[in-house]
């Protein structure tokens, strides 16, 4: 008789998963799946929703951290966690909108150097201006990671 629940191996393979981020995931609290009599992993319905919620919540820029409190339903900063989520959200809708418009112009525009073009200059003028701070906070060069203080690479 099958005993309730998915063992680890199917519980990964229904999401395309290894095993090893299952465990892994376990490890930082975020799942508690039963154990059978010889120890083995059982998931239930409830943890592979777990899984679920993980994933989708990966995808939307989530850490596991902020996923931890998310599945916390005690967690006292819950809605903070939340909140500055949804900020990162609309910040990255507006980006996403940003680069649309500009990709759009850009395959309408009539000018063979794009750069050269003053209505798609209007698209990267906050970079110029150093208003883009987004730009600071987002890559890396080769020296390292940007100090948005002092606009140089950090060591």
């Amino acid at each position: 008789m099958k005993s309730s629940g998915e063992s680890i191996g199917e519980a990964a393979a229904r999401f395309g998963l290894d095993t090893h981020v299952l465990r892994f995931w376990e490890d930082e609290g975020l799942l508690r799946p039963t154990r059978d009599g010889a120890g083995r992993r059982l998931f239930s319905q409830d943890d592979v929703v777990r899984v679920a919620v993980i994933l989708r919540n990966k995808a939307a820029g989530m850490s596991l951290e902020q996923i931890r409190v998310l599945l916390d339903e005690g967690a006292p900063d819950r809605h903070r966690v939340l909140e500055e989520h949804i900020a990162e959200l609309d910040r990255r809708a507006a980006d996403i909108a940003e680069a649309r418009a500009m990709t759009e112009h850009a395959l309408r525009c009539r000018s063979h150097d794009i750069a050269q073009c003053p209505r798609f200059r209007s698209h990267v003028g906050d970079v110029l201006s150093g208003e883009a701070r987004w730009l600071l906070d987002r890559t890396h060069p080769a020296g390292g990671p940007v100090d948005a203080a002092s606009g140089s690479a950090s060591t």
